[in-house]
């Protein structure tokens, strides 16, 4: 199955505030913030969503297709990239931008205040998807993730235009985008994924009940933080995937992409979704114990054994079929 993951690319810049977010908020004065964060530390890490996924996608043994715009800054992340199974060919290289920057401060209840730098995914734009679709003799599916806005909309209108299966990933993109750019993106989606807070966004902005989304996908993901994740598909009952346990909580950037790149993996498979759901689950705990979105190593007995303790050892011997880990 020949994916394709079309997103930002970046670099983060991630930082570590000791106290609480919520206790320098005054619940009167809201309307004119002024604060500065004294951090602890300073992390400078390989990012972006289309990267993270396709680095997750990687680790597990397949070759994702890479789609989105960097500047002259990008030949170490490339060689990186490469070196973990990622097809960079589609990569757009801005003559006169470096590559996106994400910022962002954590604290110690995990909730993030974070900015982002749009730099060369601005020319995202420009990327047409037709010549990816020829040098491959076709796509099986489209992630459509966080990018420039213009440039999700006109993946979103050539996948539809062309037959292309796709996936809507709005998530960090939401604030901004009004209810009628919204239903644009995600109407006909094969897979629609958020989490439980821009699930509510999405019905919220859209105007459409739980139940209108679901009549315009085919199947809506959603993760649900230390809870797993919900699949919902029409007519079906809906599928609960508990967590994957974790050794620990390090930092939760790159979470909802290492999920997603374990559930994209499991849908190149052919798995069933309780599979793409569960591989989903363990890849984001892995993350979730690193700092930085594409830190963490993926061994071949460790992935399993933890797949198998989490899961069952049947779902991991049908997994063991496909995962290839390269990590010893």
């Amino acid at each position: 199955m020949r994916i394709a993951v079309t997103g930002s690319i970046a670099t983060d810049h991630l930082m570590t505030f000791p106290g609480r977010f919520s206790d320098q908020l005054i619940a009167d004065q809201l309307d004119r913030v002024s604060l500065s964060f004294l951090v602890d530390d300073l992390q400078i890490r390989r990012g972006g969503i289309a990267t993270n996924i396709s680095f997750g996608m990687g680790c597990l043994g397949l070759n994702p297709i890479l789609v989105g715009a960097v500047g002259n800054d990008f030949a170490d992340y490339r060689s990186w990239l490469e070196r973990h199974g990622v097809d960079c060919q589609s990569v757009h290289v801005s003559q006169l931008h470096h590559t996106a920057r994400f910022l962002c401060t954590t604290d110690q209840d995990h909730n993030q205040i974070a900015s982002f730098y749009t730099g060369a995914m601005a020319e995202a734009r420009e990327i047409e998807l037709q010549p990816i679709v020829d040098r491959f003799g076709g796509l099986d599916l489209v992630l459509i993730s966080p990018n420039d806005p213009d440039a999700m909309m006109r993946h979103t209108d050539e996948c539809r235009h062309r037959g292309l299966p796709f996936a809507a990933d709005p998530s960090q993109q939401l604030a901004r985008m009004n209810g009628e750019e919204i239903r644009r993106l995600i109407d006909g989606a094969a897979y629609l994924f958020t989490n439980d807070y821009e699930k509510a966004l999405v019905e919220q902005k859209t105007g459409w009940s739980d139940e209108e989304v679901l009549s315009r996908v085919q199947v809506r993901v959603t993760t649900l933080g230390p809870k797993g994740a919900r699949i919902d598909r029409r007519g079906e009952l809906a599928l609960e995937i508990p967590p994957a346990p974790e050794l620990g909580k390090a930092d939760p950037t790159g979470v909802g992409d290492a999920f997603r790149a374990g559930f994209l993996s499991g849908l190149a498979w052919g798995m069933p979704l309780e599979r793409c759901g569960q591989l989903g689950n363990l890849l984001a705990t892995h993350a979730l114990e690193c700092v930085g979105p594409q830190e963490y190593e993926l061994s071949q007995r460790g992935f399993l054994d933890r797949f198998g303790a989490a899961y069952g050892a049947a779902a991991a011997a049908e997994v063991a079929e496909y995962v290839r880990c390269p990590h010893a």
